[in-house]
């Protein structure tokens, strides 16, 4: 069964400080031991402090552990020791995050990760390196160095982590659209559903099963409104987990049963992911026409046909009440996933659907 991502506090922004470990400081120290003639210089180098580590898991599906834990610090490395003991090095911190979170430098505003795969990680704070021991400084001219240097201190970082969705296809449209009947009827995911608008406030996932193995991963993302691109609504939080979807699915509600109604809905979506600051990667859209079943039988074809000879592209005819259209949605969307995903490594190494959904059981 899918876990709703809705059934926990969703957080896909989050501005977090990090500070690796310093390195230990080296030791001076001088050999003093019956029997042994000419003692010299025996001080250890310092140990290396510890990393932050990131590292991208199935387990977990929002940003919300970092609600409480906004400042990260490693283990600083040990001291050096006599007889040349190298101080111990201080514990890297492995922090967990969602798969498909983005790491971004706050100051420079620079991408210093993008952890699109499970168990793919990235150092993001290096910890210092441990101080020389006076035994370093040894030579023929110094025979008894007093000299050691103390630890480097390791990276500080101001970090923003940035949760972007890895669905394969995303429901996007106005509020009220059907979106969320519609995952309903395509997978097992049960999000929350009323007659009003905004019911999604989160976005929802579920797997569809398209009879041919694997399946892909659906998202049903929180309703766009005119202006999103700028800031409106849910602005940008809409707009970031659409960027990395295959496929765009367009819902509109065709209740009213006129073409020009439905083209406006449309031409409204387009200029809103024209607009976006942020890159939206699909290559493809396919329009839904959502609760047919809210029209006259003979108005179908009609409908359908007047808006996809406007655009061009796929266009179905779909109801969440009726399951009318559901199955051609599916096979649809199965040839277009299918089509433009291109594994980056090894079958072997890739998520199953169910595994990039996180928590699936």
């Amino acid at each position: 069964m899918v876990k709703n991502v809705s059934a926990e506090p969703f957080i896909d922004e989050v501005t977090i400080s990090v500070a690796a470990g310093d390195g230990g400081a080296g030791c001076t120290h001088f050999r003093r031991e019956a029997y042994v003639p000419r003692g010299g210089p025996d001080g250890g180098d310092g140990g290396r402090g510890g990393d932050i580590v990131l590292r991208a898991t199935t387990h977990l599906n929002t940003l919300n552990p970092f609600r409480r834990r906004r400042t990260i610090a490693a283990e600083n490395g040990r001291p050096g020791a006599k007889q040349r003991q190298t101080g111990k090095s201080g514990e890297s911190l492995l922090i967990e995050v969602p798969i498909g979170t983005m790491v971004i430098d706050d100051e420079t505003g620079l991408l210093v990760a993008d952890l699109d795969a499970h168990g793919a990680e990235a150092v993001v704070a290096t910890g210092g390196d441990g101080g020389r021991g006076n035994w370093q400084f040894k030579s023929s001219r110094n025979r008894a160095p007093r000299k050691s240097t103390p630890g480097h201190p390791g990276d500080q970082k101001v970090l923003r982590l940035e949760l972007r969705l890895l669905a394969d296809v995303a429901l996007i449209g106005m509020p009220n659209a059907g979106k969320s009947s519609l995952i309903r009827s395509l997978t097992s995911a049960r999000p929350k559903i009323g007659d009003y608008p905004f019911t999604t406030l989160v976005p929802n996932l579920g797997v569809v099963d398209d009879g041919r193995g694997d399946g892909f991963v659906i998202a049903d993302i929180p309703g766009l409104i005119e202006g999103a691109s700028t800031g409106a609504g849910l602005g940008h939080t809409f707009l970031r987990h659409v960027a990395r979807s295959h496929v765009l699915v367009h819902v509109i509600d065709v209740a009213t049963g006129d073409p020009d109604a439905v083209a406006h809905t449309h031409e409204l979506i387009l200029t809103e992911l024209e607009r976006s600051p942020v890159e939206i990667e699909s290559p493809v859209a396919i329009i839904a026409l959502n609760k047919s079943d809210l029209l006259e039988p003979e108005q179908h074809d009609k409908l359908r046909s007047d808006i996809a000879s406007r655009y061009g592209i796929d266009t179905v005819l779909t109801s969440a009440a009726t399951n009318a259209g559901i199955d051609d949605l599916k096979g649809i969307l199965a040839d277009h996933v299918s089509r433009v995903h291109v594994p980056t490594r090894d079958d072997s190494d890739l998520p199953s659907a169910a595994e990039r959904i996180w928590d699936s059981a």
